[in-house]
């Protein structure tokens, strides 16, 4: 087992996808944190979608300036398109008439039509696209890998260094309008990350499954904490441990790292939902503290009791 897992972490192939996914795995969560707080959980589906027809566009232009391979701009493509994607549905989210659950179903009927539509003009097939839609590790180069690590820098750095900004307008928007933040800067702040997560994640489980990558570590970590702060903490160590375990369990056994990484996550939230309960009893029979700031306040009323 010893050999076998040194055989595994000598491969330069996955030293770069354990790389990959281990930065896919800390980012996601953080950015789908505050989309669950928002009421957004399908944001990522709806980036994803769209994100297709920026790979479709990536190839279409590789081809046209006679690039190899044809797919070397699909990444960047998918980026810039995500990114237009998520700030359009923010503005028809805010401004327009449409409402946000209705803009989103037109991102993923349009994202998909129209990266099938696009491949086809490139010259490319649907197949084409599989590797995107449902993540291929394989093909992380190294390339990918130094833009996977720039992008969930600037993830992290945003998540978590505007925590509490992001926090106070995605909690109680009104607040934040009253307490004078830049609200719609803020906005665009949260859906440029989500852009960029699911760029990101684009590789390790691909457009189709990303949002489950966001969304599901923050589902388990709201069954066994309770903090904004430790809520986020606790998703991103889930998002690592599910990537990298997903991901370890695909070199050994030939089954989809996406797919695999995504089962992975909703079976901890399933153990974390039966562990939820007894947690609770035991927080409810241990002594409360009314007062955290005196230091002998519980040893004062369990001596009272104890007297009576």
């Amino acid at each position: 087992m010893l050999a076998d897992l040194q055989l595994m972490l000598g491969d330069p192939l996955m030293q770069r996808a354990l790389i990959a996914a281990l930065l896919v795995g800390a980012a996601a969560p953080v950015v789908g944190t505050y989309l669950v707080q928002r009421r957004l959980s399908l944001l990522g589906d709806g980036i994803g979608h769209i994100a297709l027809t920026g790979v479709a566009l990536g190839w279409l232009i590789g081809s046209l300036l006679g690039l190899r391979p044809h797919d070397v701009l699909t990444v960047p493509g998918a980026v810039v398109t995500a990114i237009i994607g998520s700030v359009l549905i923010e503005v028809v989210r805010r401004r327009g008439r449409t409402s946000g659950d209705l803009a989103l179903a037109l991102m993923f009927y349009g994202g998909v039509a129209g990266g099938v539509l696009i491949i086809g003009i490139a010259g490319g097939t649907s197949g084409n696209l599989m590797a995107y839609l449902f993540g291929s590790i394989s093909t992380v180069s190294t390339t990918d890998l130094w833009l996977t690590v720039v992008l969930s820098l600037i993830i992290l750095a945003v998540g978590i260094g505007l925590r509490t900004a992001l926090f106070a307008v995605s909690h109680d928007e009104e607040f934040a309008i009253a307490s004078g933040m830049p609200v719609w800067l803020l906005n665009m702040a949260v859906a440029v990350v989500s852009a960029l997560t699911v760029t990101v994640a684009m590789r390790v489980v691909g457009l189709l499954l990303v949002s489950a990558l966001m969304i599901v570590p923050v589902a388990v970590a709201q069954q066994l904490t309770h903090s904004f702060r430790r809520t986020m903490a606790v998703a991103s160590v889930v998002g690592v441990l599910v990537c990298v375990i997903g991901l370890s369990i695909t070199y050994w056994h030939n089954v989809s790292p996406g797919a695999t990484i995504v089962v992975l996550a909703i079976v901890v939230y399933l153990v974390a939902s039966l562990v939820r309960p007894i947690l609770h009893r035991r927080q409810a029979d241990a002594p409360h503290d009314p007062h955290p700031d005196i230091p002998d306040d519980v040893d004062v009323a369990e001596r009272a009791q104890e007297c009576a």
